[in-house]
């Protein structure tokens, strides 16, 4: 009876395996499909693949052919209901593209499963990297030159604009949702931390997600650079479960913000959806450049740090019983005793190591070697010294050594030395190893555009990545163990200070500041992290600073653009309005009157079809500029849209004023305006209009505007003046 049930529920938990990974194909499949339907973008990220490669790689080989034919039923539910907008009608052709996918997941899993048949803990991360991203490319450029092949014949799609947006949106959808997949696979639980520290990660992502919907929630700043310094805190603090939630939630946010035109991509005001996609994906393809390789680094880092103590436990054991060297030296470096482990250790019989002599020691440490020896003699104190010993076989083994000066056993009143030696060969190469790790983890570091260091409880600084030489000139090794105060200045150090001291007790800081260095003025952004030791306690702050005098100038430059004419430099409708809102509000507190010329250059149209849009352009830059010389400082001048100007004064209060200045302004244009070799002659119509007690600008432009158009009536290239002030 026990083993039926037991076939029977195993069998019921393969259903249910079954079960939730087709729904987890055909909503992903069937989301991104409708996400791009209805919003006409290209999907920048296709999921379902990823999350099937990982299951391939969790699960064993018999049962990949199932869970490829419960992708082929997942996709095609998915393309019929999503079929309206972006394959056609076609059954055909979507069976067609699953196993073009299908053929994609094969490559992608068979390559890792043949270098990594099982993925452990003590699994070789940085060359899983590397044919993880490998095979991911081929498959992924294998599949969109198939499926553009597919999309050309039966809809007409362009075939390389096709096999483009297909190559991008599944080597993403691999690399970041393939990671995730099957991190979460393998972690299950301890997906979300250990069980003292998952508040805490739950706090840092909640942080992470908080920043990065932040950023894309609005389309006035580039910000985007914002999101590096946390998904970097939860990569150093969490490891792969920090890597791929982080680079989920910026995935997810900047999916979906993009396709629905939002975020800091919406800036560049002449990108269409399918520019904007792109960029969404080179933005995410950094973002994998820069966190994955610090992942994995820092993954490899811990399996040699397990490796050294698993080895330095082996050499306890072996010196506990009493497998390491033991010799007993006199004085004068006779060995008066030698362990019979010398033949298992150096491959030398104790007679033939008894007579040998410091030749036996590498020529690099006979120096050290004496040295320790006579120091030793000296002061009585154990030593401890590392040095290599030439075996029989004519290599090099590594052995610490620690002697102590005791009474010889066998010759009363003598001083002998007695000495222990243990093979570290393997930890050297280990430590070698980790030196190495270090090294290339120092290096991605080093090239990250951004200032990254650790200032300690004391506020010095413990660590500085090279970047810094590059941003300030500073060398790291000139910032190490000296205080945030001693190496930025006083002046800077006083906006540091506050924000300094809100991470020490705990609390994430962003915040703008300026400094000099040399004859440079630069501004900077800075995020400034709690930072905490493995045991979870507060160990200073991690704060991560990036130049922004680029991204200020061209903060400068947007507000200038948004408020001037491109085409002619003088303020625009945007800065009218704001001026004209502003004069009125100052005018109705002194009972001023405000005046408003609302100007149109005559017959514009027919100097543009009968002189070419060049010349018109022209004559608006000419107008615009004989008008800017012909009033007073104080006055407005702006470019309505098209050939119509305003100018606007606050303190013209008579009728004559008026006139005059409206006679001046129509004059402007007495002589011609000369483009290329003609001479065009140009006249203006002027509406004017000089009121008191103005209540909102529509009435003021009413009333200018019906007086302009009564100057046309009366054969343009004049004014009309309307006017409640004598």
């Amino acid at each position: 009876m026990h083993q039926p049930s037991q076939r029977h529920r195993e069998r019921w938990i393969l259903l249910a395996k079954g079960a939730a990974v087709f729904l987890a194909i055909f909503v992903t499949a069937g989301g991104s499909m409708l996400l791009a339907r209805h919003t006409g973008t290209v999907m920048s990220i296709w999921i379902p693949n990823g999350i099937l490669v990982a299951v391939l790689l969790y699960a064993p080989e018999r049962r990949w052919l199932a869970y490829l034919l419960i992708y082929i039923a997942a996709f095609m539910l998915a393309h019929d209901v999503a079929s309206g907008g972006l394959l056609g009608s076609h059954p055909w052709m979507a069976i067609a593209l699953a196993l073009i996918n299908c053929v994609e997941i094969l490559i992608v899993a068979t390559a890792i499963h043949h270098g990594f048949p099982q993925i452990a803990e003590d699994t070789r991360f940085l060359r899983l990297g590397r044919i993880a991203f490998a095979s991911t490319l081929v498959a992924s450029a294998v599949s969109a030159l198939m499926a553009a092949l597919i999309l050309r014949v039966v809809i007409g799609a362009p075939y390389w604009n096709t096999a483009d947006w297909w190559f991008r949106s599944r080597v993403l959808g691999m690399v970041i949702v393939g990671t995730l997949s099957l991190v979460t696979l393998i972690q299950q639980r301890r997906m979300f931390g250990h069980p003292g520290s998952r508040l805490r990660m739950l706090r840092d992502v909640a942080l992470h997600a908080a920043i990065t919907i932040a950023v894309f929630a609005q389309s006035r700043y580039p910000l985007l650079f914002i999101v590096f310094a946390p998904l970097l805190y939860l990569v150093f603090h969490y490891r792969f479960p920090g890597l791929v939630i982080g680079i989920a939630i910026v995935a997810a946010v900047t999916t979906v913000a993009t396709a629905l035109g939002r975020g800091p991509f919406d800036l560049i005001l002449a990108a269409t959806s399918g520019e904007r996609a792109l960029l969404a994906q080179v933005y995410l393809g950094v973002l994998c450049v820069v966190a994955v390789p610090v992942a994995l680094a820092l993954a490899d880092r811990r399996r040699l740090e397990r490796q050294v103590g698993e080895s330095e436990s082996r050499y306890r054991l072996l010196a506990d019983y009493a497998s390491d060297l033991i010799m007993r030296i006199s004085r004068d470096g006779t060995r008066r005793y030698v362990s019979p482990s010398v033949k298992e250790l150096l491959g030398w019989d104790v007679d033939e190591f008894m007579d040998s002599g410091v030749e036996l020691i590498h020529p690099d440490d006979r120096a050290p070697v004496a040295a320790a020896v006579a120091r030793l003699w000296e002061t009585g104190k154990p030593s401890l010294t590392e040095y290599r010993v030439r075996r029989r076989s004519g290599d090099y083994l590594w052995l610490e050594a620690l002697a102590r000066v005791a009474p010889s056993p066998d010759r009363p009143g003598d001083m002998e030395l007695v000495y222990t030696g243990r093979d570290i060969t393997e930890a050297k190469e280990a430590q070698q190893a980790l030196a190495e790790s270090e090294q290339r983890l120092r290096t991605i570091t080093d090239n990250v555009p951004a200032v990254i260091a650790h200032i300690d409880a004391e506020q010095r600084y413990t660590f500085v990545n090279g970047y810094v030489s590059t941003m300030v000139g500073i060398e790291p090794s000139a910032m190490l163990g000296r205080t945030v105060e001693d190496v930025r200045g006083p002046e800077v150090y006083a906006v540091l200070r506050p924000h300094i001291e809100l991470a020490l007790t705990g609390a994430a800081t962003t915040f703008e500041y300026e400094a000099r260095y040399g004859n440079r003025h630069d501004y900077y952004q800075a995020t400034y992290l709690p930072a905490r030791s493995a045991n979870g306690d507060p160990n200073g702050i991690i704060a991560l600073t990036t130049e922004i005098t680029r991204i200020k100038q061209a903060e400068r430059q947007l507000a200038f653009l948004a408020h001037h004419d491109t085409l002619t430099g003088i303020a625009n409708r945007l800065s009218f309005n704001e001026g004209i809102d502003s004069a009125i509000r100052h005018a109705s507190l002194i009972d001023a009157p405000l005046m408003l010329m609302m100007i149109d250059v005559d017959h514009f149209k027919q100097i543009n079809d009968t002189n070419g849009h060049a010349a018109g352009d022209a004559v608006l830059h000419e107008v615009a500029h004989r008008l800017q010389a012909a009033i007073r400082a104080s006055d407005l001048l702006a470019r309505l849209g098209g050939d119509e100007f305003v100018i606007l004064c606050e303190d013209i209060t008579t009728r004559d004023a008026a006139e005059a200045l409206a006679r001046k302004v129509t004059a402007t244009m007495t002589r011609p305006v000369v483009f290329e070799d003609r001479r065009l002659q140009v006249t203006l119509s002027v509406g004017v209009a000089l009121c008191r007690g103005v209540d909102n600008a529509d009435a003021l432009m009413h009333t200018a505007d019906q007086a302009l158009y009564r100057a046309k009536e009366r054969g343009r290239a004049r004014y009309d003046l309307t006017s409640d002030t004598p």
